[in-house]
């Protein structure tokens, strides 16, 4: 469906799994953005010197995965607040040099559905480092947003398209050059029209309040905070690791 695909435009962005299968092999490089969950996560992550396993298959396989991989488990939000988790938050106390298994069912899915297709992590506290790197390797870039994802079956899936995501992709396609789809066009203007307040916005836009509801502020923080990492998660061998 070549209509998916954005024509021949240099930067695109579309949301969810179903955009990679479309955009994947006509791509030099596809970047996810989770900016309240996964790819916050992972960028907290690498600041500790960590690989981290994306993982998007059922939670009671998980812990066996992450003892193949002799990795760190992390958990949802809602377990023990002293464990490892998908909170950017927790992750602040990593050990240094670990691995880690962080299954998502946003994040970690759409990092396990590009195939050969080089793959990078971006959120607004990397998004000018990825944005560099990306371009350093091509010229055909797709920017996908994750949205929230609920899940409830194996058949019956729905994605929210969420403010935070298409803020984090407008920042990273603001250090892009090359000739932008209209949907990233947009995206970047959205970027632009709220950047100067990116703490607020994120913490009233809908994922936000929910964080906040769950006690989860901190997150938020981390989230919110633009260009103060350096490290650009690189996915090799099916480990995001740093290229900083």
């Amino acid at each position: 469906m070549s209509h998916l695909r954005q024509g021949n435009y240099d930067i695109r962005c579309e949301w969810g799994i179903h955009e990679i299968h479309a955009l994947r092999d006509t791509s030099d490089c596809i970047i996810i953005i989770d900016v309240l969950s996964f790819t916050t996560t992972v960028d907290v992550a690498l600041s500790r010197s960590a690989i981290v396993f994306p993982f998007a298959g059922k939670n009671n396989v998980a812990a066996t995965f992450a003892q193949q991989k002799n990795a760190i488990l992390a958990h949802k939000r809602a377990m023990s607040p002293h464990e490892f988790s998908l909170s950017p938050s927790s992750l602040q106390r990593l050990p240094v040099n670990s691995r880690v298994v962080l299954p998502s069912p946003n994040g970690s899915t759409l990092s396990t559905a590009t195939e050969k297709t080089l793959t990078l992590a971006g959120c607004l506290r990397n998004a000018r480092a990825v944005a560099e790197y990306a371009q350093s390797q091509g010229k055909r870039i797709s920017i996908i947003p994750a949205g929230e994802r609920f899940i409830y079956s194996d058949t019956d899936t729905a994605l929210r398209p969420s403010l935070e995501d298409w803020i984090g992709a407008g920042a990273i396609i603001t250090y892009l050059n090359g000739t932008l789809s209209l949907e990233a066009q947009t995206a970047k203007l959205v970027f632009e029209h709220h950047k100067s307040d990116l703490h607020q916005i994120l913490h009233h836009c809908v994922s936000g309040v929910e964080l906040s509801q769950n006690g989860y502020t901190e997150d938020i923080q981390l989230a919110s905070q633009l260009n103060i990492s350096e490290h650009v998660p690189v996915l090799v061998d099916g480990a995001y690791q740093s290229n900083a």
